[in-house]
């Protein structure tokens, strides 16, 4: 037995022992193993980092297109890209996958139960991303709040009250309650109701009333403008006025007009009623 081992491990076989061709071998395989995974590495980081800029321009080529969304889907891209090159790649060095896919499913599911919260505003962020009910420079009032977006991501959104003052407020919060969105249309239509006394001439108070609104150029006379008597008060004549005007002046043209208007009743001579109280002192 000896011997023979003695023969075997001095056999001359292509010029070279058998313990030298199995070294050779050996070398060989783990060189090529290593050179396969590095080229799968560096191809799943370069396709996965065209991928993610090709799907950003495209919200650069065609301007009417949300970038919000087209980011949120870049980086999906990147990564779904960058985990089939993982699994290529332990693939390659021959570690079977899986026992390691069910591995971090089973930790996924664990991770997904502890943060149901955080899920659910994740769940939420997806759905605001792709129906884009808001985007960013919007001016929306959501849940109680009122003011400008200024950063949308997976798990929350981000508002500046009308005093410039940072909102945080969760996804879930924002698809589940009513949104209104100021900035979704470019026009508004405004509305004030003016009182006149009762003893005003009521054709006067409407002409004063269409006059100053419809000079000022901030006023759209497509759609008509409706300016009628509405309502007959307890202490006056009320008209109901609804001019068109554009979204982005709306507030100041607003506040303006109702300036306008009472100045212009002002100067016509017709009276604009107030409350009062009168007191009678009967004496015994």
């Amino acid at each position: 037995m000896e011997y023979l081992t003695k023969i075997l491990q001095t056999e001359i076989y292509n010029g070279n022992s058998v313990a030298d061709y199995l070294t050779l071998d050996f070398l060989v395989s783990v060189l090529g193993t290593t050179v396969s995974a590095v080229v799968i590495l560096v191809l799943g980081f370069m396709i996965s980092g065209a991928a993610q800029k090709r799907i950003k321009r495209l919200s650069e080529v065609h301007a009417r297109l949300d970038a919000t969304l087209f980011d949120f889907l870049s980086n999906i891209a990147r990564y779904v890209i960058l985990g089939f090159t993982l699994l290529f790649l332990l693939n390659t060095v021959g570690i079977q996958t899986t026992s390691i896919v069910a591995v971090v499913g089973a930790a996924g599911l664990a991770i997904g139960l502890a943060l149901q919260g955080t899920l659910s505003n994740v769940a939420a962020g997806v759905m605001i991303i792709f129906f884009r009910p808001v985007k960013l420079g919007d001016f929306v009032a959501v849940n109680n709040v009122m003011g400008t977006i200024k950063a949308i991501n997976l798990n929350f959104i981000e508002l500046a009250d009308m005093s410039n003052v940072k909102v945080i407020i969760p996804n879930a919060e924002v698809w589940g309650n009513t949104i209104h969105n100021y900035s979704a249309n470019n026009t508004r239509r405004a509305e004030w109701t003016f009182g006149v006394g009762y003893g005003a001439n009521l054709a006067d108070a409407q002409r004063i009333i269409t006059d100053t609104i419809m000079a000022d150029p901030r006023s759209f006379r497509d759609p008509e403008p409706f300016i009628q008597v509405n309502n007959l008060g307890d202490s006056s004549v009320d008209f109901l006025v609804r001019v068109w005007c554009s979204a982005d002046e709306y507030f100041a043209y607003q506040a303006d007009m109702k300036r306008a208007v009472k100045e212009a009743l002002d100067a016509g001579k017709i009276d604009i009623p107030f409350p009062t109280r009168t007191i009678v002192n009967v004496s015994d």
